[in-house]
């Protein structure tokens, strides 16, 4: 959350699978995993070096994918390590390789450097050779000046690579069909390896690398949040296959396809922004995958031991992990199912992490949701499915006393009660409120559980709010209550009854900077 989650972690990538779930028996016959075999993504890299990688330039202006790659690269500056250790104001990250929206992330966090690697000498454009990052140490903050009432403080102003990131992007938006699909045609055809770490069909990948590009465009001159950001994303990319020789391709192609349809502003300075821009994405992307790699696996199998159907569109579903998985109350994950390798869709925990190691998930199956569908319908107890890392910091603050108040919509509520139980088994007493919301009664599927919680604990106020004649009631009932300046705001839900949420809880007073929840984006893509 950053107030949102944006770990956008791509769910229709592949996964590191060592080649055995192309869709006969493989990874997912219950009980009988594949055995690691060397060089695999599972395996943890000597001294988590990192190789170094190949220069990304300037795409030839004849270039076409319809013909193979000839020419090579340009050449390139190398950056040192200290200038890649977090993206400044003025090079901050753009975009995700290879994938889109994700994660997830929730409240603006602190920044976090990435972990120390060699670093790669690539992406050098004609126009940048003699500077590639122009990565500079954070100016610290300067004093407070009294502002008169009548004189408001002007926004702050935009680093040069950002105006130029966000000018490239104005000018794509109303060919962003078009710029993708070059993108993809590029990558294929230039580097037709990469084709097998993508789902075989490709409609529900197309929008999420423009979207992803926009998330970072959005924010490029924030470098906690990028520098977050990127850092989930490197780590969630493992699962996928992605390894060290792949960002360059993705960069090189990217370039490619933005130069090809951004002629009105393209030029050497934008080439060059977005090529500092692309090599700090991918150096702190590397940097945080390769940390990850020393402690935890890139994916954990996971038997279905439980498939609760609570309506006819909602399963609860329980599995059990073949190794320890570390998480905390109201993080999420992202799922992978026999029945569609290499698609993922994320979904938050249910409950608190628990002393039997058994993982709980609250699945609604949605119209064409190939995930979704097939965990409700299909999954029996003894199917294995797969586990992406978790990731998230829609969490509670126990260092603090402040109430709770958690609003969950649907099959929303699955976080929320989990951060209920986490209160609960710290031993704490803070008020907690949750609105429950729901369209019919029918849809307060756990209601019976979260009033029982309630008779457990007398600090926990559980209210259902079901819509009326379509109208929504939740951002209602929450003016109808309170005041709520003095707690820390929860939304989980779908995006509308976010948006909504979030709306109201600012009009009564609530500080943006203590409401947390779920990234709008991502959620248009969770669960299907």
């Amino acid at each position: 959350m950053f107030e949102a989650r944006h770990t956008m972690d791509a769910p229709t990538t592949t996964s590191a699978d060592n080649g055995t779930s192309g869709g006969g028996g493989g990874w997912f016959t219950p009980h009988k995993q594949p055995a690691t075999t060397p060089g695999s993504e599972q395996e943890p890299a000597e001294g988590g070096r990192l190789a170094a990688m190949r220069p990304v330039g300037r795409m030839p202006a004849a270039d076409d994918p319809t013909s193979p790659h000839q020419g090579g690269t340009e050449p390139t500056t190398s950056v040192t390590p200290a200038e890649l250790t977090a993206p400044d104001s003025g090079s901050a990250p753009a975009a995700p390789p290879l994938t889109g929206p994700q994660p997830p992330e929730r409240e603006t966090p602190a920044a976090i450097s990435p972990p120390a690697a060699p670093a790669p000498s690539h992406i050098a454009p004609a126009a940048a050779r003699s500077e590639v990052s122009g990565l500079a140490p954070l100016a610290p903050p300067t004093p407070h000046v009294r502002v008169p009432p009548q004189r408001p403080a002007p926004a702050p102003t935009a680093s040069p690579d950002a105006v130029l990131i966000r000018r490239t992007m104005a000018e794509i938006g109303p060919v962003a069909d078009k710029v993708t699909s070059y993108f993809y045609a590029l990558l294929f055809v230039r580097h037709p390896d990469l084709r097998s770490l993508f789902p075989p069909a490709m409609d529900t990948q197309r929008d999420r690398l423009l979207k992803a590009l926009l998330t970072a465009a959005e924010h490029i001159d924030n470098t906690p949040v990028l520098v977050d950001y990127l850092q989930n994303l490197g780590r969630g990319h493992r699962k996928y296959g992605t390894r060290v020789e792949h960002y360059p391709a993705v960069g090189e192609c990217l370039i490619g396809a933005l130069s090809k349809y951004a002629t009105g502003v393209w030029d050497g300075e934008a080439e060059a922004a977005w090529v500092r821009t692309y090599t700090t994405i991918s150096q702190v992307m590397i940097d945080a995958a390769a940390s990850d790699e020393l402690r935890a696996p890139a994916w954990w199998y996971a038997e279905v031991v439980a498939h609760d159907l609570r309506t006819p569109d909602v399963a609860v579903i329980t599995v059990r992990p073949d190794q320890p998985y570390p998480f905390l109350a109201g993080q999420y994950t992202s799922l992978e199912t026999p029945w569609w390798p290499r698609i993922w869709r994320h979904y938050s925990f249910a409950s608190a992490p628990r002393s039997d190691g058994l993982l709980t998930f609250h699945v609604k199956a949605v119209p064409a949701g190939w995930v979704s569908n097939a965990l409700v319908h299909r999954a029996r107890p003894g199917d294995i499915i797969r586990l992406g890392p978790p990731t998230g910091s829609m969490t509670v603050d126990h260092t603090s006393d402040s109430g709770l108040l958690c609003l969950g919509g649907g099959t929303g509520i699955a976080p929320i009660k989990a951060l209920v139980e986490d209160v609960a088994e710290h031993g704490e007493r803070r008020t907690v409120e949750v609105f429950y919301g729901a369209r019919s009664n029918k849809d307060l599927y756990d209601i019976d559980t979260m009033l029982r919680l309630q008779q457990s604990h007398p600090w926990l106020a559980v209210r259902p709010v079901v819509d009326r004649h379509g109208l929504l009631q939740l951002p209602d009932a929450i003016r109808e209550h309170g005041p709520w300046t003095e707690y820390d705001a929860y939304v989980s839900g779908p995006p509308g009854m976010i948006r909504s949420g979030v709306d109201a809880l600012r009009g009564v007073g609530v500080p943006s900077e203590r409401i947390r929840h779920d990234s709008v984006e991502e959620l248009a893509v969770i669960g299907d």
